[in-house]
Formats: structure tokens, C-alpha cells, sequence
């Protein structure tokens, strides 16, 4: 490494922070900050810019590793966030998809396993801080697509969106006001065909996540959304 990147740990148990803190010295990163509650590690990231963050999910504090790199990744969008965790449950990996992290990795810890993802991540983040190009889509009813940072906003604030409900606003948002069919739509959320009920399903679950119909079918060919009311 030319230059030291820089990694902040977020753990609420000190002996394992203190194993991950030692790998990652040996492996040539700079430890920005140790933090095992939520909002110290909030507080401790805004200050210190890291490049990247490895982030326990079950933090201390009033507030989960979840819901602290949702904070995060809104005011450090290139950083790059990563969740060690005991947990396997469907539920979390959603709750790790909409808080926008890089990877999900499992316990026990597996160094080799670490440093490969930490370096992969490192080599993707090229944006720069101050780099926060316009890249907004104004969508119907006051929604925003965001696509440098790619989410979804309303009121200046993030809407929570799964991986796949993600995938299938960005691509309306990039088409807005032209249909977009439902095999496009299928091999962008999918990568394969689906049946037009699982698509249809999809598109419930949108609606019921954003809590409005901003999305239009159109004649049962496809999908669309436009820019005005």
C-alpha cells in the first residue's frame, strides 16, 4: 500500500476488537478508531473519515450496528462498510442489504477471509469525499433517485429499500418515463426470467415499502415510473 487505509472497528467485545485490531496493523491498514456501542461509532466516523468500517451488527448502546451504518452511509457514502456477525437469520442480511454494506461476513473470525474482502472493497473505492456528483432523478410525488449513492429519497431522507426493490427502482428511475419490460426488469432483479406474479409480487412489496404507487403498469407489457404528478 502507497498509502495507509483507514478502518475503524466496531465491536462490543474487546478481546475480539483487540484480535481484529492486531491483524489488520500487521496487515499494513491504519486503525482510525474502537468503538463497541452504535453512537460512539456514528460520532468517532464523522470525525475520522475511514475508508472502511468492519461493524459488529449487535452493538451496545440503544440502537443496532444496523442502524448506525444507515447513518453512516449517508454523510460517508464511499466509505466502505462490513458486517462481522454471529447471525445468519434472513431478516438480518435485509436489515445489512438497505444499510448499504459492502459485505456480510460470519463468525468465528477468518482472517485470510477479512483481509481478501477488506482489499477487494479498498480497490472499488476510487470516489472521493468531496466527490458527490448530482445524480439525482426526480421521480413523482416528491421521491428522488439518488444514483451516485444509489437509494431512493423523499423529504431529504433515505427510504429503507432491500436489494431487490433497489435494483428495481433504479432501473425504472434510469428509464424514467419510458416502459421498461418485464423481461428487462426480470434479468436486472433476477438475472432470469420470472413468472409476471413474482413480478407482480415485487412490485406489491415496492409499493408497500415506500408506502405510495409511484410505479405505473403499463398494459401488461412493463413498468414505468415518470418525473411529474
Amino acid at each position: 500500500m502507497n498509502e495507509k487505509k483507514r478502518v475503524f472497528i466496531a465491536e462490543d467485545d474487546l478481546l475480539s476488537a483487540e484480535y481484529l485490531k492486531q491483524i489488520l496493523q500487521k496487515a499494513g491498514y491504519e486503525i482510525s478508531g474502537v468503538a463497541d456501542n452504535a453512537e460512539e461509532t456514528i460520532g468517532e466516523c464523522k470525525k475520522s473519515e475511514p475508508d472502511a468500517i468492519l461493524m459488529d451488527i449487535m452493538l451496545k448502546g440503544r440502537i443496532t450496528g444496523t442502524e448506525a451504518a444507515l447513518e453512516i452511509s449517508r454523510t460517508l457514502p464511499s466509505c466502505k462498510i462490513i458486517f462481522i456477525t454471529a447471525y445468519a437469520e434472513k431478516e438480518m442480511i435485509e436489515y445489512a442489504e438497505m444499510s448499504k454494506a459492502y459485505a456480510y461476513l460470519m463468525k468465528p473470525y477468518r482472517q485470510k477471509e477479512i483481509l481478501a474482502t477488506l482489499k477487494v472493497a479498498l480497490a472499488h473505492n476510487g470516489e472521493s469525499r468531496d466527490d458527490k456528483a448530482a445524480g439525482l432523478i426526480e421521480l413523482k410525488h416528491g421521491f428522488f433517485f439518488d444514483t451516485s449513492n444509489r437509494r431512493l429519497i423523499k423529504n431529504g431522507k433515505e427510504v429503507p429499500l432491500t436489494s431487490k426493490k433497489l435494483k428495481l427502482i433504479e432501473l425504472l428511475a434510469k428509464n424514467k418515463n419510458s416502459t421498461v419490460s418485464n423481461e428487462q426488469i426480470c434479468l436486472e432483479v433476477w438475472r432470469e426470467i420470472k413468472s409476471d406474479n413474482t413480478l407482480r409480487s415485487l412490485i406489491h412489496r415496492f409499493r408497500n415499502a415506500v408506502g405510495d404507487d409511484i410505479i405505473t403498469n403499463v398494459n401488461g407489457v412493463g413498468y414505468t415510473v415518470s418525473t411529474r404528478d
